[in-house]
């Protein structure tokens, strides 16, 4: 698992990196190849910014979200892509069912 990350308007913070790497890396379980992730950390005037970029088994999830805290940012940014993940997981599943019967 490959994770890079860009800080814009803000400071590196550690403790975001390990944050964010940590809900990421939940993801791997709906996920057989490794996967790649671009994580974008802007400071907009007063809103905390997110864009995750998620590339895996040949498909990319793309994740936005603004808010007053970074780490809700990240939390909303990753629940869409754990939606957006399940769901094309679950129309590959749908499509191999309805064509072995």
């Amino acid at each position: 698992m490959r994770i890079a990350f860009t800080f814009r308007n803000l400071d590196s913070s550690e403790d975001i990196k390990n944050y964010a790497s940590e809900k990421i890396a939940k993801l791997q379980k709906y996920l057989r190849a490794p996967l790649d992730a671009e994580i974008t950390l802007t400071l907009e005037r007063h809103l905390h910014c997110i864009d995750i970029n998620l590339t895996a088994d040949g498909e990319v999830y793309m994740g936005r979200e603004e808010s007053e805290d970074m780490y809700a940012s990240i939390d909303v940014a990753v629940d869409k892509i754990r939606k957006q993940v399940t769901r094309t997981k679950s129309a590959y599943a749908q499509r191999r069912r309805s064509s072995i019967v």
